[in-house]
């Protein structure tokens, strides 16, 4: 290969590069995503969100959440909104803490009695989704998605 040719081809990368790769203004840009939450079989208590960027803790242990909100039930659909994220994979948990004693309540069995759910709002079967199953993407200034509550037992 001819030293033209190389250099025409390493050009060609070059540019490829530089078109793929996000910008340092780029990733510095703070967007915000809100959360529909759909499902609310009431308006008794709190609904209870915890905002994940990797598997560790989720969806149970808010310790290892990136933000938490809880906030009064005043309309359904309720919206909530997080800013202030970089752009990236995120996965959320919700809790419908009906009684508002800021835990997820369960029955003898361990079996959830308050409402939750998950973003992608993956199918629960025996257990809680695993991150990727819930994880989406922040992306732009804004990133909107939309969560169904569960209710296992009457809730």
């Amino acid at each position: 290969m001819g030293v033209p040719k190389f250099v025409a081809i390493a050009l060609v990368f070059a540019m490829i590069g530089g078109i793929t790769r996000p910008s340092s203004a780029q990733v510095k840009q703070n967007s915000q995503l809100t959360v529909e939450i759909d499902g609310l079989r009431n308006r008794q208590g709190q609904v209870c969100l915890s905002l994940f960027t990797s598997g560790r803790g989720f969806p149970s242990n808010s310790s290892n959440a990136v933000q938490n909100q809880c906030t009064a039930i005043t309309a359904t659909p309720l919206f909530i909104t997080f800013k202030n994220l970089q752009p990236g994979s995120y996965a959320v948990a919700v809790l419908h803490d009906a009684n508002s004693d800021n835990k997820a309540n369960r029955n003898g069995l361990g079996i959830p009695v308050e409402g939750f759910g998950f973003s992608e709002n993956p199918v629960i079967l025996t257990g809680p989704p695993k991150f990727n199953d819930a994880a989406f993407l922040v992306a732009g200034s804004t990133t909107n998605i939309q969560i169904k509550l569960n209710y296992l037992l009457g809730g």
